[in-house]
């Protein structure tokens, strides 16, 4: 099946503000995007108003038809779906599809994924790659199939990883570079011409899990190198956290001294005024953005100027 972009209909599926850039992608360039999938609108802040996801105020800020639905597998929203007569389905940030979603266009559904897969599925690709330390990292298009992040790799693009970048940051970078290989695959979708490389079986990939609340709990007997790589693989969200004199503070930005002494791990240096350092195993990490648990984010030199508790302990 060959067309041209600009006739392919295209049904475009995604939820946060990392799916956005690809949409829009698509539509500045002229793709005929015929609807949205995005989630239902959710609870948020402190009044609980329902809020709109970031595609679906897209949406709506440009008159795109948008589907909403609770349950993938509602017969109404399928054939609703179905009645789009998409060519195409693009999948960027979106919930897991049941297999009478993916399988409905003739061309198939594609996903774009923040990883170089097979390295890294699952939820939280960008996070997982800091953490562990990767120097390098990337976007993957690939066709879905019933088992998640496993379908046949169509394009791949590298990125390297900043030795102090952050994942919010990397998650900026990544969206740009994946909204753009994202029109380069509807584009050779549309020619008939594309690779579709399977991923191979036998490889035993490090994985990218949904993360909880106690993954982020710093281990100060870690090596400096990890929990710094930690701090930096969980800002802004979750955000990486500590107990200070029995309260959550979450370290959202930070900085290695592994030029000062060495001091057992847990180990608090503090002059009041402008840093609060902490000891690791070989090193010490310098705090420079946190949050205490029910205040909101600062920089240390303010968070020391409206703390008052002695002396600071952190475990």
């Amino acid at each position: 099946m060959t067309k041209k972009t600009e006739d392919l209909r295209i049904v475009f599926m995604g939820t946060p503000e990392f799916a956005v850039s690809s949409l829009d992608q698509l539509v500045q360039h002229g793709c005929r995007v015929v609807g949205i999938v995005t989630a239902p609108d959710r609870p948020a802040g402190r009044g609980l108003k329902l809020q709109q996801s970031a595609v679906k105020q897209y949406a709506d800020a440009r008159d795109i038809p948008c589907l909403q639905p609770a349950n993938l597998k509602d017969p109404q929203f399928v054939e609703a779906l179905r009645a789009w007569a998409p060519d195409l389905q693009v999948v960027v940030a979106f919930r897991m599809l049941p297999e009478v979603v993916w399988n409905l266009p003739p061309l198939g559904t594609i996903n774009l994924h923040a990883s170089l897969l097979p390295a890294y599925r699952g939820a939280a690709p960008i996070q997982w790659a800091i953490i562990r330390g990767e120097t390098e990292t990337g976007v993957t298009t690939f066709k879905l199939q019933h088992a998640i992040d496993t379908g046949s790799i169509i394009y791949q693009e590298k990125v390297p990883i900043g030795p102090e970048e952050t994942a919010g940051e990397l998650h900026d970078r990544l969206m740009e570079v994946g909204a753009s290989l994202v029109l380069k695959t509807v584009r050779s979708i549309a020619s008939g011409s594309y690779p579709l490389t399977p991923q191979n079986p036998a490889v035993n990939p490090p994985a990218a899990p949904k993360l909880f609340t106690e993954d982020g709990h710093i281990d100060w007997t870690l090596p400096c190198q990890e929990v710094f790589n930690r701090i930096r693989g969980l800002s802004p969200y979750p955000g990486a956290w500590t107990y200070l004199n029995g309260k959550v503070l979450k370290i959202l930005g930070a900085a290695k001294k592994a030029s000062l002494p060495v001091a057992p791990a847990g180990t608090v240096d503090t002059d009041g005024r402008d840093f609060i350092r902490v000891a690791c195993r070989d090193g010490w990490i310098d705090l420079k953005t946190v949050q205490l648990q029910g205040k909101k984010r600062m920089d240390v030199d303010e968070f020391l100027r409206g703390y008052r508790t002695r002396p600071i302990e952190i475990r």
